[in-house]
């Protein structure tokens, strides 16, 4: 049996430290509490007023609340009539929620290759990927930072291909001066471990007006009137089916937390920015891991996620990872490629090409960052980074 090593009792941190933490206030506790007391929980006035807060925010036309971002990017392509025989553009490093649904839907998921250090693809690389069957693009805002999305939007303009931005990293982020989310059809995500959160949840901002109302239908039946009016605390009894719709709605419990968070939106991405420079600090000494590089469009990062890249020879990422978990430091995986998941390996004839994905795919890892970290968690990591780089 192979012996094991464990760092000294002086480097080893007492207290395991998640890659994400919610950072829940008492405001947040405060506002799902006066929900519960007033006896409406599902969808109602919380939900219209997070829809409203967020459009505004963002600098959207409006916003349509739903249960999950899957949930949101499931109708969105049934908005869109993605269907068998389509094509969809997507990066392969993204989470499998997205080529899931779109296989789903019948379509084939077609991945887009990315930039090395960024993690994001462009225009560049998507525009050879497309022809007469491709019925949508959906490119990837990574890790809080925005992609560069001038080029890829006159690009579907040109080709009249619709874009779904996938943002559910970018709450809070901004594009040349812009917020994430105002001039396209966006998908955000409110899960658990995001900048802000509904416990779970998402939200869809959108300029097209017509595009939100069917968004509406479709996450609540298909019914054609609002599922909820102010004044009678409930469906209005005309409401009618257009078509057949599914059942996406944000409860008002969730939206209740979703404002109380998105109102220290700036205070906590401001937080997630000072610890994302302290480690770029610490980490310039660490040549075995490499940080991704920042966008050089003018921007204002988010700081969703902090990935850096392995590079040891002899070393996985798998058992630095392992080694990080010895030592009370939780890391993340964002992502393993999804065209290396077991499903897409066995139904695609073709393997695709894509060396900087798979390159990343085999060595990324998250590194612990949320607001409520403080600099000696920080200073934890490093120390367990350092130590674990040494030995096992």
């Amino acid at each position: 049996m192979q012996k094991q090593f464990y760092p000294a009792e002086s480097l080893m941190r007492k207290q395991f430290l998640p890659f994400s933490q919610p950072l829940i206030s008492e405001e947040d506790i405060a506002a799902v509490t006066s929900v519960l007391r007033s006896k409406w929980i599902t969808t109602g006035g919380e939900c219209l007023e997070l829809e409203k807060e967020f459009a505004s925010l963002m600098g959207a036309s409006g916003a349509v609340a739903v249960a999950s971002a899957t949930g949101g990017m499931h109708i969105a392509l049934k908005a869109l009539g993605i269907g068998p025989g389509d094509e969809v553009i997507t990066p392969s490093m993204t989470w499998v929620s997205t080529p899931n649904l779109i296989t789903l839907a019948g379509a084939q998921p077609v991945w887009a290759e990315v930039d090395k250090d960024n993690l994001m693809t462009s225009a560049e690389l998507v525009e050879p990927l497309i022809n007469e069957r491709t019925k949508a693009i959906i490119p990837v805002h990574f890790a809080g930072a925005p992609l560069d999305l001038a080029p890829l939007r006159a690009m579907g303009h040109k080709r009249q291909i619709p874009l779904i931005e996938d943002a559910a990293h970018a709450v809070g982020a901004t594009y040349r001066g812009e917020p994430i989310g105002s001039g396209g059809t966006a998908i955000f995500s409110f899960h658990p471990i995001k900048n802000i959160t509904t416990g779970e949840g998402g939200i869809i901002s959108s300029p097209d007006e017509d595009l939100l109302e069917r968004l509406r239908r479709l996450k609540f039946h298909g019914l054609g009137q609002d599922a909820f009016n102010r004044n009678q605390q409930g469906r209005l009894p005309q409401a009618q089916v257009w078509e057949p719709g599914y059942k996406y709605n944000l409860t008002d419990i969730a939206a209740a937390l979703g404002r109380s968070q998105l109102a220290r939106l700036e205070e906590m991405n401001a937080r997630r920015r000072e610890l994302a420079g302290l480690y770029l600090e610490k980490l310039s000494s660490i040549p075995e891991l490499k940080p991704l590089t920042q966008p050089n469009w003018p921007h204002t990062h988010a700081w969703h996620l902090f990935i850096v890249r392995l590079i040891k020879d002899g070393l996985s990422r798998d058992e630095f990872m392992e080694r990080l978990k010895r030592r009370n430091i939780g890391s993340g995986l964002h992502f393993l490629a999804a065209h290396t998941h077991r499903w897409y390996r066995q139904t695609e004839k073709i393997r695709p090409e894509l060396p900087h994905t798979e390159w990343n795919s085999e060595r990324i890892l998250s590194l612990p960052l949320f607001p409520c970290m403080t600099e000696d968690d920080l200073a934890d990591v490093i120390t367990a980074i350092k130590d674990a780089l040494r030995k096992a």
